[in-house]
């Protein structure tokens, strides 16, 4: 099955823009230091407007980008000291493994899919 290059049209990228627009949201309801509602909004920002970009661009940004920001929410809280504020660490965690992992699949679909179509024009 080919993965299509269609606007709008990619389910694992809706996941990292509701994945990043949650993190940007999140201290508003979780227990917060400065330091992680500051990562917390740019981590979130960032995921959301590549999952954005995305979608309407299908191919155009490297899926890889989504999945290396899944790796920064979860070192996040050991880098940026917040990991003693259990609630916005779980957060950042569980926010970056669902981000690496579709990150990780697109990733992975793409290449599966460029290969295919490698193999096709042979």
């Amino acid at each position: 099955m080919k993965r299509s290059l269609t606007s709008w049209a990619h389910p694992q990228d809706f996941v990292a823009l509701i994945a990043g627009v949650y993190a940007l949201l999140s201290p508003i309801w979780t227990t917060s230091t400065h330091r992680a509602t500051t990562t917390m909004i740019v981590l979130g920002a960032v995921t959301a407007i590549l999952a954005l970009v995305s979608l309407a661009r299908p191919g155009m940004v490297a899926d890889g980008l989504v999945a290396l920001l899944g790796v920064l929410f979860v070192i996040s809280p050991w880098v940026m000291g917040f990991d003693a504020t259990r609630p916005m660490a779980v957060t950042a965690w569980v926010v970056g493994v669902v981000t690496f992992l579709v990150g990780a699949g697109d990733l992975a679909l793409e290449r599966t899919a460029h290969h295919r179509g490698l193999a096709a024009s042979h």
